[in-house]
């Protein structure tokens, strides 16, 4: 985890940043007298170390408690931690209002964790976030904007007056998060390409990113963004060949080192990964030499003593 001491001149007061690694998306506290926030909570292997950072931030502030507990979507990197704080402090959560029907049945089939071979603790809901309203964090009134693309459910959350777009994966500084939908047969390019217009479309001077350092040119990272959703669009055996080496990552992350036995297990469990082998015209056998080959070729893993093994 690395805070961002560069960028907190630029933030408003009432605003903090925790930058978090690959595993747990970005952590934004809001502060004021009447409010205290926090959007998004990491992935439940990091939850230790979200309260820790929660509560050390608090302590600073001279603040007691967590009001709310935001949810620009429902990956398990982004809500991981949502038990442990509503644990903790009581905190009412607010999920995109399109996810109400999964969380209240814990619907296995509609939310994600299953088909992306991760994990998260259940919760409960208190509030929905709709698109076009407006939501209080700490001192300041934000706008709730649809960012389908990179989850169908995912909302942005914008501060007008100050300039600032809590992106979450629909812009990063070099890119956006894996178009899923498309790894399934659902639409996701057009998606991505209309909420980069609607981010266009802003008057924006920082993006805070659900992973990544927050930054400020803005013109540059949707040309990046774009350039990259051309790429994948004309070929879409690249999102998912890209999309399964990214969820592969991710959980290696949370391994570090596994059994290649163990591996091909999990891989052949996923149903992500499944409906990519599927599209790759691979069965799933060589699929998961494939994939595990092409990580480690890419830098990001490194095949030993029969096992994967996470290389940063």
């Amino acid at each position: 985890m690395k805070r961002s001491p560069s960028i907190q001149h630029v933030l408003p007061p009432g605003i903090e940043v925790f930058e978090r690694g690959w595993l747990s998306a970005n952590n934004i506290l809001h502060f004021g007298e009447h409010d205290v926030s926090l959007v998004d909570t990491g992935y439940v292997a990091h939850q230790g170390m979200t309260l820790a950072l929660v509560r050390n931030a608090l302590n600073k502030h001279q603040l007691n408690t967590v009001n709310k507990v935001v949810n620009t979507h429902l990956h398990s990197d982004h809500c991981g931690g949502n038990s442990a704080l509503q644990e903790a402090y009581g905190s009412q959560i607010y999920i995109p209002a399109s996810e109400a029907e999964a969380v209240r049945d814990w619907n296995m089939d509609l939310l994600s964790y299953q088909n992306l071979g991760q994990d998260c603790p259940r919760f409960s809901f208190n509030h929905l976030l709709i698109p076009d309203q407006h939501i209080t964090l700490g001192r300041y009134e934000w706008d709730i904007l649809a960012a389908p693309g990179h989850d169908p459910h995912s909302v942005m959350l914008y501060q007008e007056q100050n300039g600032i777009l809590i992106s979450a994966d629909a812009l990063w500084e070099e890119g956006f998060g894996v178009i899923f939908p498309e790894l399934w047969g659902e639409s996701g390019f057009e998606e991505v390409a209309q909420t980069l217009d609607l981010i266009e479309s802003l008057s924006i001077s920082l993006v805070i990113p659900g992973h990544g350092k927050p930054f400020v040119d803005v013109a540059a990272a949707l040309a990046t963004a774009r350039s990259r959703l051309d790429y994948l669009a004309s070929d879409p055996d690249r999102n998912a060949r890209h999309g399964a080496k990214v969820l592969l990552k991710y959980k290696l992350l949370e391994w570090r080192s596994k059994e290649l036995s163990l591996v091909n297990q999990w891989i052949s469990n996923t149903p992500a990964l499944n409906s990519a082998a599927k599209q790759l015209n691979m069965n799933m056998d060589e699929f998961c030499i494939w994939l595990m080959q092409a990580l480690a070729k890419s830098g990001a893993a490194v095949i030993e003593d029969n096992h994967l093994i996470d290389k940063n």
